[in-house]
């Protein structure tokens, strides 16, 4: 009952009965892992081979730009499935590293489990496909979105993309000359943007270095 309880948290099991729900948690092979703070969990290019359920605690993950001029580091808490996209597809490899921030305990899958709940139950069936299918419609849906107005809105609009959630706190470390290549703005523009930022108490500037503690307050700012 315990696992039951769990694995409802997760939208790919909301909405299951209870009897398709005992029957996943009776047939399926769950495995079980509690990892320390501190402790990796998956590293960025790693082959996804399974689905992974946080479910309890809290992972930093941090994402890193292809060229390496960017990166930016967030907090992930339960319940949190890890990239659940990456199974399938044409790059089946994790893009964000996970680490563990505090005491994590995971339920793991392996893909062929995966496969087999695919095929056997609709509701799970149906949540994965919804999950794929708003991940899709909100990347389509960026490029008509209105173009931001103001350099402050780019530097708002660059960092929120970058992030795997829009809201809590966020470091983004990055040089102000790479801030405004990526804005197409000089470099004193952009630094006076981002100061301004931090005298109405949206991040805290540091060298290489950008703190935001509620990122979704720079959309009101």
């Amino acid at each position: 009952m315990e696992i039951y309880d769990r694995l409802l948290k997760f939208t790919l099991f909301q909405g299951m009965s209870h009897a398709d729900l005992m029957e996943v948690v009776t047939h399926t092979k769950l495995g079980f892992l509690k990892l320390p703070a501190g402790k990796r969990l998956v590293k960025e290019g790693d082959d996804c081979t399974q689905m992974i359920f946080l479910t309890s605690g809290a992972l930093s993950a941090e994402t890193e730009s292809d060229d390496h001029t960017c990166r930016v580091r967030e907090t992930v808490t339960a319940p949190y499935t890890v990239q659940p996209e990456h199974l399938f597809g044409m790059a089946q490899r994790y893009t964000t590293s996970f680490k563990t921030l505090t005491a994590c305990n995971f339920i793991s899958m392996d893909k062929q489990e995966v496969m087999l709940l695919l095929e056997t139950q609709l509701v799970f069936r149906l949540n994965m496909l919804n999950i794929l299918a708003t991940e899709t419609q909100r990347l389509q849906h960026h490029a008509w979105r209105q173009a931001p107005g103001t350099l402050r809105e780019r530097i708002t609009r660059l960092l929120l993309a970058r992030c795997l959630y829009p809201a809590g706190s966020k470091t983004f470390y990055i040089l102000m000359r790479q801030l405004a290549e990526l804005t197409n703005d000089s470099r004193l523009d952009v630094s006076n943007a981002l100061n301004g930022m931090q005298q109405d108490g949206l991040l805290t500037l540091h060298r290489g270095r950008i703190e935001i503690p509620m990122i979704e307050r720079l959309l009101m700012g």
